[in-house]
């Protein structure tokens, strides 16, 4: 049974004509219980000393010792491939993956995805199933298959034409079709049964990932109606008339409040969602609680910063010699100064506003023309919709013209590399950068950012953020920026080329305090132990109903 928000009808029980003298033990010992059951998220989480993989092992035998969990996700957390040598196996780069994947080794659960890899059917069970991970298996991958119609409709047509966009107000129209809502629909409920096929109890707890999945909620919610349902929204969520232009807006919101808890990065996020609701819906909503009551059910709202995992350091000795490496596999000298950019290829990531503020740092200080190079990494993407093919093609004429108009024969100002690289590979043009430029246009959150300064062991460096990344509410010591004002990211940018040391210094060190507390494994930590106060309130109010019964049953006829 979900929270019902019963601290009101807990305070009328101990109201004159509600049977006070029987019931008044009850309630005090109810209430006792209640403040107990609120009170332990701080404490517990003053008891993590360290939020690590470990960490999170054992907040979940603490807390969760017989709880079945069940994850659902478009990304599986392994993909097998056919090759030279047989069948292959590799993680996808991902911060879901990394931030989840700590909880299902603990718990031994199901995570649930949409298999993806050339041999992903030759290594499942008659049930789809295969345990992982691969090499010591300890949770079970349990995966969806999808024809190419299916992934044309719900993922490339209602989730990235529709919702992506609709989501991060890019200045890209959304496209919404009846039939890639109807496929949508059917893909949600695909997965949300296989959840109720996958669970073992009748009060499962159900981590339910990202804007592919907005019905199912509260599909999984009407046919497990005790399970405890959290849903993280990873990208941002829109003002109420942005949203307005879904044709499907009151489905989905009812979709997303199937969950008892439900996430978003920022409050910033959670606040658009509450007046959304509040817009479009019959509902209660208790602003200082941040939760929202419909037909009974109540959804807690709640902003989880989204984190990286904090990578195994290298010695500050080791920076000098990478740094020439990678300034000598491009044919740049050891001083040359270097930015790096790191996204998909997606026109939220504001990679074209990028290049023509380097393009305008050039015009400007023509001092660093040959002294200075940004590199791109981009990660191809989506690539057959048509606005993602318009929009790499718009990037590398803009990267073309700078580099026609500043370049030279041995040198290139921008230096443009679409193509994926290894997890390894980025970590080492992080390390190797002078500046890291993250110029979204808008983002949930944006984990690159974190990424850079988590890479930066020799405490240097400087991060010129966008204000309209999730993360800029956190990384206050970056440069923040507006991304669509070229002049102004220019000028941060040669504010960074011209940073003392000490400076950069003292900026990422408090930058690097900050990433290394608030990590990924502390995210999960967070909502975890926000469904485990949620589960053990339902159970105190579980027993006290039965408590109420009894004395109910006690009055004389």
């Amino acid at each position: 049974m979900r929270a019902q928000g019963r601290d009101r009808e807990i305070d009328d029980l101990d109201r004159p004509g509600r049977n006070s003298n029987g019931l008044k033990p009850l309630v005090r010992d109810l209430q006792r219980l209640l403040r107990e059951v609120d009170g332990a998220r701080s404490e517990q989480a003053e008891s993590v000393t360290q939020w690590s993989p470990e960490g999170l092992r054992a907040l979940l035998r603490n807390n969760f010792p017989a709880d079945e969990v069940i994850v659902v996700s478009n990304r599986e957390p392994y993909i097998h491939e056919h090759g030279d040598n047989g069948i292959t196996f590799h993680r996808p780069a991902s911060g879901l993956v990394t931030a989840v994947e700590p909880v299902m080794r603990a718990c031994s659960g199901t995570w649930i995805a949409q298999g993806s890899g050339s041999a992903d059917r030759d290594v499942v069970d008659d049930h789809d199933r295969v345990p992982v991970p691969p090499k010591s298996p300890t949770y079970t991958l349990r995966r969806i298959w999808l024809t190419q119609a299916e992934e044309q409709g719900y993922y490339y047509g209602f989730a990235n034409e529709g919702l992506w966009p609709l989501c991060h107000v890019a200045h890209v129209r959304p496209v919404f079709r009846t039939s890639d809502w109807h496929c949508y629909r059917e893909i949600n409920q695909r997965f949300a049964d296989a959840v109720v096929k996958e669970a073992k109890t009748p009060d499962p707890i159900v981590l339910i990932h990202d804007y592919h999945f907005a019905l199912a909620p509260a599909m999984v919610r009407r046919q497990l109606p005790d399970a405890t349902i959290i849903t993280f929204w990873h990208i941002p969520w829109p003002n109420f008339e942005s949203f307005s232009i879904c044709p499907w807006k009151e489905e989905i919101l009812e979709g997303m409040l199937g969950s008892d808890i439900l996430g978003f990065h920022t409050s910033y996020h959670c606040k658009n969602f509450i007046e959304t609701v509040d817009r479009f819906m019959e509902a209660r909503i208790e602003q200082e609680s941040a939760t929202i009551s419909v037909a009974g059910s109540l959804t807690h709202i709640h902003a989880y910063p989204i984190s990286v995992a904090w990578p195994e350091p290298i010695d500050r000795a080791a920076f000098p010699a990478l740094r020439r490496r990678i300034r000598e596999k491009h044919g740049l000298s050891p001083e040359h100064k270097i930015a790096i950019g790191v996204d998909r290829l997606d026109y939220t990531k504001g990679i074209v506003e990028r290049i023509r503020s380097v393009e305008r740092l050039l015009e400007v200080h023509p001092e660093w023309i040959g002294n200075f190079s940004m590199i791109q990494i981009a990660a191809p993407t989506r690539s057959s919709l048509p606005e993602y093919k318009r929009f790499e093609s718009e990037v590398r004429q803009t990267a073309d013209a700078v580099n026609q108009r500043f370049g030279t024969g041995d040198h290139q100002p921008i230096l443009l590399l679409i193509e994926h690289h290894v997890t390894d590979a980025v970590l080492e043009y992080f390390r190797a950068a002078d500046i890291c430029m993250v110029t979204s246009l808008h983002d949930g959150m944006n984990l690159v950012s974190k990424e850079f300064v988590a890479a930066h062991d020799d405490e240097r460096g400087v991060l010129i953020l966008s204000q309209f990344a999730g993360a800029s509410r956190e990384l206050l010591d970056a440069l923040i920026v507006n991304p669509y004002h070229i002049d102004q990211v220019a000028d941060a940018l040669y504010d960074a080329l011209n940073m003392p040391e000490h400076e950069q210094e003292v900026r990422m060190r408090s930058l690097r305090h900050l990433v290394r507390e608030f990590n990924v494994y502390r995210w999960a930590g967070r909502m975890l132990l926000d469904a485990g106060k949620l589960r053990r309130r339902i159970r105190v109010e579980a027993r006290i109903s039965r408590g109420a019964n009894i004395v109910d049953l006690r009055k004389p006829a």
